[in-house]
């Protein structure tokens, strides 16, 4: 695994071996970041389920101001760490939060953080899926242009709305399909 494009491209990323990781193919990157090459400068990213890093660090190649990684496992964390040591990724633009998805979720929420593009990548036989959306669907660290991809197994089908969150489109490749989410905030009259 490599990062594609941008101030870090070429450099090699490690990732952890297993049954349960599946790390995000560079091929599935590339078009992730294709589609988000005229959103990406300067943007607040939040990798959830974070694994190696890979996703948050190519955001960072291409210009994302700052990544936010949440990741519960230790020994990706790890991983996630050993990555930006080697592409030399200044600490100011990159944080790694070792935790659950929903109790990390919890705690920006109550620092009033702001995020541009959000990133939810837990592993296909999870049960945090809809939790963890429901509780997007709600969050106020999103704005009226922020954007939810969640990448899954094709033959999980997520839903179309859910709360704030409207499914814009989705992209397959293989067995894996990405659910790309917009903000819509509903006013009361």
């Amino acid at each position: 695994m490599r990062v594609i494009a941008g101030l870090y491209k070429g450099h090699s990323l490690k990732t952890l071996a297993g049954l349960d990781v599946r790390p995000t193919s560079d091929r599935l990157r590339e078009t992730l970041f294709n589609i988000l090459a005229p959103k990406i400068a300067n943007t607040r990213f939040l990798d959830i389920c974070a694994g190696s890093g890979a996703v948050a660090i190519e955001a960072l190649s291409r210009g994302a101001s700052f990544a936010l990684l949440i990741e519960v496992s230790k020994q990706a964390t790890k991983v996630i760490q050993d990555n930006i040591t080697h592409c030399k990724i200044p600490s100011n633009y990159i944080q790694i939060t070792t935790s659950d998805a929903l109790s990390s979720l919890k705690k920006l929420e109550k620092n009033n953080a702001l995020f541009d593009i959000v990133y939810f990548d837990p592993p296909y036989k999870s049960s945090i899926y809809l939790p963890v959306l429901q509780y997007l669907g709600e969050v106020t660290f999103l704005s009226d242009t922020s954007i939810v991809i969640v990448e899954h197994h094709s033959k999980f089908i997520l839903p179309e709305i859910i709360g704030q969150l409207n499914c814009y489109r989705r992209l397959k490749q293989g067995e894996t399909e990405l659910s790309f989410y917009e903000v819509t905030k509903y006013s009361v009259n």
